[in-house]
């Protein structure tokens, strides 16, 4: 385990610890335990147990690393649902009958609803789940606003139902994603979770500021079904990175869809610090910041991992003004919903903006463009050109005119990464070796 422990950071326990010393934490091998905060008696800490609640001291010898979550099998936010499969079909999944065993399969008869099946005196009994106004419902008196909040809710209240939904019968090759988070410490607790003020808006969900056991986070939740579990996916990747200038998940929270709770970055996104402070930010600064994305982003691109919207506005400051890379395991699972009118276009490379062929070197192209916006303080990208002008121009061999006062050797920089052909472009190591040497040779 590493020696330096911070505050917020979870482990596993690697072994039992049941005869604990005075103010020692009780433990068992697999716990999930949160640092909370280092003692004066180095290698020591003081730390939270998730499943009792107590705080105590704990050695940094007896915890380990999470481990990252496997994508296959797949995992799922709903391994109950079984799509589209018909009545007859799912008695025979809930063989044999148990009050409380049930499944939601997609409705044959009603295109759009779905229907709740669920076993009680030997019998499988057929719930019509309504959609309507945006809103589901099985008899109208209760309405949920996603298949995940209405589950939930039965599991715990039987309603008009025969039985409380008591045993979910899951799909084949599918595994909860709630057992699979818990079993690798992934999974938190919403009753630790402290929500606050909204910091950020997105297309699919809301980032809060907040707390979880009383250290400073970000929260994103996501409530559709569909989206909360495409993020799932790429929330699984999100679990196998670790770089500094990468946001850190802290975990995940399964509570009326899906909350990813990460490190708070106390400055906010780039792009409106550049906004803000103008020509007071100094070039050494903005060396320093275009070297962060360029080390963070060399990380992905030896990972074989591809952003796919890169821009200042998805780069957060810490309170020393460390440049960490956020939303790089979420961009696929936006795009994957095929809106051609939600990609950047202003910042996408022309292969993946014309034929959606998306790499690492379409993520320099976008790289080239948050540098125009480093040294422009954070203007918009072409400006004065409409989206539709940006793109006919580009197809004509436009490039963005230097910024003001911009180091040549910058610029030429910029006009690399926006060479029409990919290949022709640097990749992220040859940029970030690039921008160490300028550091080095302090050209500024």
């Amino acid at each position: 385990m590493s020696k330096n422990l911070l505050p917020g950071m979870q482990c596993i326990a690697r072994f039992d610890h049941t005869k604990p010393k005075p103010q020692e934490l009780t433990f068992r091998k697999g716990d999930l335990i949160t640092i909370v905060s280092a003692c004066e008696n180095k290698g020591w800490y003081q730390a939270h147990h998730h499943a009792s609640g107590d705080v105590g001291i704990i050695s940094g010898s007896a915890l380990r690393e999470r481990p990252p979550i496997k994508a296959k099998p797949q995992l799922s936010l709903m391994p109950w649902f079984h799509g589209a499969i018909t009545g007859p079909q799912a008695v025979q999944e809930l063989q044999p009958p148990k009050d409380g065993l049930f499944l939601v399969r997609e409705s044959i008869r009603y295109p759009g609803d779905y229907v709740l099946c669920v076993c009680y005196g030997g019998e499988v009994i057929h719930y019509r789940i309504e959609y309507q106004d945006g809103t589901l419902s099985v008899d109208c008196s209760k309405k949920f606003s996603n298949l995940i909040d209405m589950i939930e809710y039965y599991s715990t209240c039987q309603g008009v139902l025969c039985s409380k939904l008591l045993n979910p019968k899951h799909k084949q090759g599918i595994k909860s994603a709630e057992e699979v988070l818990s079993k690798a410490g992934w999974l938190l607790s919403f009753q630790h979770l402290t929500l606050g003020k909204k910091i950020g808006e997105g297309e699919f969900g809301d980032v809060m500021q907040g707390e979880y056991l009383g250290c400073p986070v970000a929260i994103k939740n996501i409530k559709c079904d569909a989206t909360a579990q495409n993020f799932l996916a790429e929330t699984a990747t999100m679990t196998k990175l670790q770089h500094k200038n990468l946001v850190t998940l802290k975990g995940v929270v399964l509570h009326n869809g899906l909350y990813l709770v990460m490190e708070l970055l106390a400055k906010g996104n780039l792009v409106n610090y550049l906004r803000s402070r103008g020509r007071s930010i100094v070039p050494p600064q903005q060396l320093r910041f275009s070297l962060d994305v360029a080390e963070g982003m060399a990380y992905l691109e030896e990972k074989r991992l591809v952003h796919r919207d890169l821009a200042a506005r998805n780069i957060l400051l810490s309170e020393n003004d460390d440049a960490k890379i956020s939303d790089f395991g979420l961009s696929k699972s936006q795009l994957q919903l095929e809106d051609l009118s939600r990609l950047p276009i202003k910042w996408t490379a022309p292969e993946a903006l014309h034929d959606k062929k998306f790499s690492s070197l379409s993520d320099v192209w976008s790289f080239g463009v948050l540098l125009w916006e480093v040294y422009s303080y954070g203007r918009s990208p072409y400006p004065k050109m409409s989206i539709k002008k940006a793109v006919e121009a580009l197809k004509q061999g436009y490039r963005m005119e230097s910024p003001e006062n911009c180091p040549p050797v910058m610029y030429s920089l910029m006009r690399d990464c926006w060479m029409e052909e990919p290949e022709k472009r640097p990749t992220f190591k040859k940029i970030k070796e690039k921008l160490e040497k300028m550091l080095r040779e302090s050209e500024f």
